[in-house]
This record gives structure tokens, sequence and C-alpha cells, in this order.
């Protein structure tokens, strides 16, 4: 199988010849730092480039992704929504920083950038109306989108990937607003949190809707998230989400799905495992990341109980495995998951989050080499 073919077989949860491996977008791909140790492992002169200024990714060099194995190439906006312009310097603090299209500001430190200012905390319903919204008709954000999906779905086999937006309703919402302030709307404000949601959600279909003009039907996955758990728990309660995201998010998902042939995967960190039965009704088709030191987000359990109704991405531990363990502990993981989560199908294996800086570069080749050992059908117990 080519890799589009196995992506495909994996999404519509058949076994392929062997499991997808995905390295890419905004929660599945590697710090420039490890990057830049991984390029130098592997003998290869690459010039690191940053391709998510927030969390400091690196932009991925196809002869690195060949190497890797990888079977997704990921396309995003030209023009993102938490980028911002170059940076400024006249901050109190001596820090760099930026302002983002949503008013949102990040300020540096050793190894990302941190929100350091919100620019709705003090916002008023009847405020929101004349806030300087960033703009999804703004067509630098799509100039030559069309054309690069087109040649890697037309000249390459290649899994095509959508990363479209960075952040989800709720995250948005919280960045807007600042976290202690947005959970006091959520049950003190009800009227201002639903026309806050309301008008992110607004912009998002308008976003979503441009995007997937310009990509049609030459994708396999849309990647959306938005965080609704922590380590030992979930962020916000299941009769919140139920109230205030579950229905924008059937919205939003199901206009997706009507602009698409394309699987809808969301990234949640933390322990999401309350809301999978409710991801699935409102359309997610890929549940990303299984983060396994997370409560209750045990890998086995998700795939028993919901693996035919829902594809999982990621699962590989990157807290401690990968930065601090061998490349034998790092073999031995991959072997769990696989065993754990690719019988049947819809498995796609990935880290459970981003590669961070400190990972070596020989444990990140042991993942991914064990991945192509390990991963074949039928899979070995």
């Amino acid at each position: 199988m080519n890799p589009r073919e196995r992506v495909i077989a994996a999404l519509e949860h058949r076994e392929p010849d062997r499991i997808p491996i995905d390295l890419g977008g905004s929660v599945s791909c590697i710090h420039s730092l490890a990057y830049q140790r991984l390029t130098q492992f592997l003998g290869l002169d690459s010039d690191v480039r940053i391709g998510d200024k927030i969390q400091q990714l690196a932009k991925l060099d196809p002869p690195v992704l060949e190497r890797l194995g990888v079977d997704f190439r990921h396309v995003s906006l030209r023009k993102g929504f938490f980028i911002g312009g170059e940076d400024r310097f006249d901050d109190p603090s001596g820090r760099p920083y930026f302002i983002d299209d949503w008013g949102i500001k990040w300020a540096k430190n050793p190894y990302y950038y941190d929100m350091v200012d919100h620019p709705l905390k003090d916002a008023t319903t009847e405020g929101l109306e004349g806030y300087p919204w960033p703009d999804p008709g703004d067509t630098a954000r799509y100039d030559g989108l069309r054309e690069d999906v087109k040649h890697l779905y037309e000249d390459t086999d290649y899994a095509i990937a959508a990363d479209a937006i960075f952040g989800g309703l709720f995250e948005c919402a919280w960045w807007l607003r600042g976290f202690e302030k947005f959970n006091v709307d959520l049950h003190k404000r009800a009227d201002f949190t639903e026309r806050l949601l309301d008008k992110i959600l607004e912009l998002y279909l308008g976003f979503y809707g441009r995007y997937l003009d310009a990509v049609g039907n030459r994708i396999e996955m849309v990647e959306l998230g938005d965080d609704l758990g922590a380590q030992a728990g979930p962020i916000i309660s299941l009769a919140t989400f139920r109230k205030y995201l579950k229905p924008r998010y059937k919205k939003l998902y199901d206009f997706i799905h009507s602009k698409t042939r394309a699987k809808v995967f969301h990234h949640s960190c933390g322990t999401v495992y309350p809301f999978i039965e409710d991801l699935i009704e409102v359309g997610v088709d890929v549940l990303n990341p299984i983060q396994p030191r997370a409560a209750m987000m045990d890998i086995g359990r998700i795939k028993r109980e919901f693996g035919r109704r829902l594809s999982l991405h990621g699962g590989v531990d990157i807290q401690r495995t990968l930065p601090y363990g061998t490349t034998e502990d790092v073999v031995t993981e991959v072997k769990r998951v696989i065993g754990l989560g690719a019988s049947g199908g819809g498995y796609i294996l990935a880290g459970a989050h981003n590669i961070q800086a400190d990972v070596p570069a020989g444990n990140i080749w042991a993942m991914f080499e064990a991945a192509k050992t390990y991963g074949v059908y039928p899979i070995k117990a």
C-alpha cells in the first residue's frame, strides 16, 4: 500500500499493510530544538525553520519525513490566526512579544511563547460587537493553498491533513478572556458566554468554509482541537460541556462534514474519557492524542469501548518515556501502544502531543523505527 491507501484503510477501520505514522501539524509535531538534533542524527544538512511560532515547532523537511516513514503531509493557512507579526521589544519585562490576529499578547520564554494579556478581559456583552475580530475573508490566508494541495494530491501518494486553526472554541474564548474569568462566565454570565462562543463559532465557520473550498476532497483529515482535560481529570464538567460546547461543536463538525469527505480529527489534552461518547455524537471521527499518563485514558479500554466508531491517533508517551527513557524503553512503549490500539485498523501512531525540546534524537528514531517494525499487520501481541 502507498501512504494514502494505508491511511484511508485505517480510517475506514480496515487493517492496512502496516499502521499509518504521523508527524506534523500543531499537536503531533516536534519542537525545533529536538528537530535540529534529529536532523544532525540523521546526517541531514537542514536549515531549521519555525512552522508554529507559539509552540516553536519546526517546519518539517521532506527528506526527514521520508526517513521516518511518515504517511501524512500537513497543510495550513498561509496567514494564521494565532501567529501575529514580527516580535516587538518594548515590553517592560524585556521579553520579545507579539500580538496575534485576535489581539492576544504572547511573550517569549526559553522554549515557547506564553499568553500574557487577554484583550477581552474587561469586555461587556455589548462591547463584543465593536471588537476588531479577525477577518475570515482575508484572501492572504488562503493564497496558494489550492495549488499546494493539488500538487500533493496529484504528484505524491501521501495522505493530506488540513491543519487550519490552532485552538478550539473553548480555548479561544478563554484565551480572549483569561482562564479564570471565562470559567466565571460559564457559571455566572450565561448571556455573555453564549454571545462570545457564538461569535467565535461564526468566525470558525467562515475560516473553515474558505479553507475547505480551497482544498476540496483532496484531504483525509481536518485537524481541530480544544483542550477539555488535565492530567487528573476534565477541566470543565460534562454538564457545562453539553450546555455550551456540544451544540456548537455539532454545528462546526456538521458543516465540515458537509464540505468534505475527510474525517474530523479532534485533539484534546488530558482526561477526556467522560466526553468521548458526546464527541462521537457531534461528528468526531478521530480522537487525539490519547495521553497515556492522564487519568482514565488507557488506550486499550478506549479501543474496546469506542474503537468501532472512533479512530485513535497518538498514544506514545511523551511525558516520561520519550524524554527520559532508554531506546529500549521507547521500543517497549511503541509495542505496547500498537498491541492495545491497532487491532482491526482505526489507529494512527504518533506521539501523545508534540515531541518536546528535551527528547534525544536516538529516542525519536527508535520510536519511528519501532512503529515500522512492529506495526505490520497482522499485529503480533
